[in-house]
């Protein structure tokens, strides 16, 4: 009974010890001392940094960012339909009136969407 725990037993130690020596090794080794202003700057391509690291960005980006998801949140549920959809047809399955239901919930959202610009972003 207890060697079959012993993988388990081993994998936890491993997950618990690793941490705490990369943490150890990392200030054995790292670099210590006073860091002055231009070490603490974030460097990139030589050039000076302007504006703030946090812009704002326009509510048009986040609305386009979230009509994907929920587009590729409903394609992800139509790939395994569509490929076991020839099963359910074999057997007497009312799949299509589900799956013909699912689309066209999709179709209105999608026309909804264009009816009222939220796909337009030069509006």
């Amino acid at each position: 009974m207890q060697e079959s725990y012993l993988p388990v037993l081993v994998q936890v130690i491993i997950g618990v010890c690793l941490p705490v020596l990369i943490i150890i090794a990392s200030h054995l080794v790292g670099q210590h001392g006073k860091s002055n202003r231009s070490q603490a700057i974030a460097y990139e391509c030589g050039l000076k940094g302007e504006g703030s690291a946090h812009p704002r960005f326009s509510i048009r980006f986040y609305l386009t960012a979230m009509l994907f998801i929920l587009f590729d949140i409903e394609v992800v549920f139509l790939i395994p339909a569509a490929l076991i959809y020839r099963e359910f047809l074999g057997a007497g399955s009312a799949i299509f009136w589900t799956l013909a239901v699912f689309l066209a919930v999709v179709i209105f959202g999608l026309w909804y969407e264009v009816k009222k610009g939220a796909l337009n972003w030069e509006r």
